[in-house]
């Protein structure tokens, strides 16, 4: 598996030619939620005072998603924005701030943030979450943001999103326990079986 990342860390991630030039950077993850992965990046140009670039970056042009650039082959990848965002949305406006909830009707909590693997991959592999009480017990001082897996399946109904009852089963505390949760490698931050 490619390394996972949280899709907000994208922002302001350079957008690199193999040739070694920096086009742009990345100012919002395009994604379809339903099918799970990244289709695009909306983006910025490079400065201080730059602002939005009427061009987008489909995922189909994306040579690789590393951990420090969006690398591509050249410039002739780019797309105009608004043709490739008129079929889905900006990460902010579809997921952030979602209600989840498991197909048994058990609330987990709110989308903080998406977490997708890099790579070639530019797929939706799980979710930080701002639990719930009932998921997640405590003090709404000491509540946690946990990761959860997407699961085998995944709706998407307005600001709703259904995970699979077995998919939250586990959770993770941190980054590297979901990765090494969901990539099966023993190890890793990540709790037992839900209460």
């Amino acid at each position: 598996m490619n390394e996972l990342m949280a899709a907000r860390s994208l922002t302001t991630r350079p957008v690199v030619t193999l040739g070694g030039d920096a086009v742009a950077q990345v100012k919002d993850t395009v994604c379809d939620a339903a099918a799970a992965r990244i289709t695009g990046f909306t983006l910025t140009g490079r400065g201080l005072l730059s602002g939005p670039l009427k061009e987008g970056l489909p995922w189909s042009a994306v040579y690789a998603l590393g951990h420090d650039a969006v690398m591509i082959r050249d410039r002739r990848g780019l797309v105009a924005a608004a043709a490739m965002t008129a079929h889905q949305q900006n990460l902010r406006a579809r997921l952030l701030g979602a209600r989840v909830l498991t197909e048994a009707g058990a609330e987990i909590g709110t989308v903080l943030d998406v977490v997708v693997e890099g790579g070639t991959g530019g797929r939706v592999v799980g979710f930080r979450v701002a639990a719930s009480r009932r998921f997640v017990p405590g003090h709404a001082r000491h509540r946690r943001r946990v990761y959860v897996p997407r699961g085998g399946t995944l709706t998407v109904t307005g600001r709703t999103l259904v995970l699979p009852d077995d998919a939250v089963r586990h959770v993770a505390d941190d980054l590297p326990g979901f990765t090494a949760l969901v990539g099966g490698v023993p190890g890793g931050r990540w709790r037992g079986s839900l209460p």
